[in-house]
């Protein structure tokens, strides 16, 4: 059956060179992964990663970057903390609100504003990481005396981080799919190989079997969770009666937004004290060390547990009321002619939008929340460092972009079906 379905989607022409397209540039994606920055002592990178547990982590959190110091070691960080940037400054710039409402021309203005924004946000972070790397490492990786080593290493990274994006880019153009969430989930799936490795090698091979049904058992959480929505019926009046349709909400309205923003927010004080933990004096460095105790990712404490689930748990709701304009959307279907069985157009169906979307989003942000802590809470009470062979934010971002590309998959066979009968 499924290679039934295999053969008659590369049998259409324009899809197969798509797909073939979109292959091809992960490729591409995954050559780059392995070519070290220039200036950087790659010898013996791999052994230290394995005992040092932070910087195994960083690795495992990278994808495996790391051993190579890797040009693309950013990935598309910079790019995303850039849009979520620019998300934010709609309800602040009303240059940029109009812009969303210009359709497909403020939509380009928009994306050109991100890319000139992730610009210096690679460069300034591209900084943080070799210094933050070079520390964890104990000063093996790169000279950090030497500026003009760290600037040429800041520049080839950045660059590449940059030509990483416009990748991105030309696959959403040529490829299928968005090309920037198929990069993300390729680099999410990049280490899930040395994990499965890590595992036989151990000879765990019990932990692997739980681990294989409760990673299976949470995917299929998320693509109920992914696909639910709240169908709010609207009634259109037409010169030849009443026409009926609905207005979804999902439950998950802010993807994995609340996750980063929680993530960037709870692991700050730990990076700062990574850092700064071998300068200062024998005081600052006691505070240094409780932060890095305390607020690592690593064998993180239950007070990091609980303060990174009420973080996202506050993001979800914050970015919700942010991107999700109520008004406009009250407005766009006074304006067509509709409304909600009782309630009034206007006010009230604005009002009643932003209580059907805060109950939503109260369920979104709880599973949200408990799908980024599953993890430390699992270590913690086992007792041990237990990690999933994909995260839990990893397979919110898997599930959500091959569910997209299923969709664009079936639309592109469909309007080749119409085509061929036209």
């Amino acid at each position: 059956m499924i290679l039934k379905h295999m053969k008659s989607i590369f049998a259409v022409k324009d899809l197969r060179k798509k797909i073939i397209f979109t292959l091809a540039t992960v490729l591409v994606f995954k050559f780059l992964s392995v070519i070290p920055v220039p200036g950087v002592n790659t010898d013996g990178l791999a052994a230290i990663i394995k005992q040092q547990q932070g910087l195994a982590f960083f690795s495992a959190l990278m994808g495996g970057w790391i051993e190579h110091f890797s040009v693309i070691l950013m990935g598309l960080s910079p790019y995303i903390n850039a849009l979520i940037i620019v998300q934010l400054l709609w309800v602040i710039v009303p240059k940029i609100e109009a812009m969303q409402k210009e359709g497909e021309q403020g939509q380009k203005k928009i994306n050109k504003i991100t890319r000139w924004l992730a610009l210096p946000l690679a460069f300034v972070q591209s900084y943080g990481m070799i210094l933050l790397l070079n520390n964890l490492a104990g000063g093996s990786i790169i000279n950090t005396t030497d500026r003009s080593v760290v600037f040429t290493a800041m520049l080839v990274i950045t660059t590449w981080t940059m030509f990483l994006m416009w990748l991105g880019e030309i696959m959403t153009e040529y490829g299928i799919g968005n090309g920037i969430s198929v990069i993300i989930t390729a680099w999410v799936l990049a280490w899930v190989p040395g994990m499965i490795i890590n595992y036989f090698s151990t000879g765990a091979y019990s932990l692997f079997a739980w681990l294989l049904v409760l990673t299976l058992i949470i995917i299929y959480i998320i693509i109920r969770f992914t696909e639910w929505n709240r169908r709010i019926p609207i009634i259109y009046t037409r010169t030849w009666g009443e026409e009926k349709s609905y207005f979804p909400i999902r439950i998950n309205q802010a993807w994995m937004v609340p996750i980063i923003f929680a993530v960037s927010l709870v692991t700050f004080p730990s990076i700062i004290g990574q850092i700064l933990s071998t300068s200062g004096s024998y005081a600052a460095r006691d505070v240094w060390d409780f932060l890095v105790k305390y607020f690592g990712m690593n064998n993180p404490s239950w007070a990091f547990i609980a303060v990174y689930f009420i973080l996202v748990i506050l993001f979800s709701f914050f970015y919700v009321s942010i991107t999700f304009n109520t008004d406009q959307v009250a407005e766009s279907i006074q304006k067509r002619g509709g409304y909600i069985p009782g309630i009034r157009p206007g006010v009230e169906t604005s009002e009643y939008f932003s209580k059907v979307s805060a109950r939503l989003n109260l369920f979104g942000g709880w599973f949200l929340a408990i799908i980024a802590v599953l993890p430390y809470v699992m270590s913690k009470l086992m007792g041990q460092s237990v990690n999933l062979l994909i995260s839990g934010a990893g397979l919110i971002i898997i599930v959500s972009v091959i569910l997209d590309l299923i969709r664009k998959v079936d639309t592109e066979m469909k309007m080749y079906d119409y085509d061929k009968f036209r």
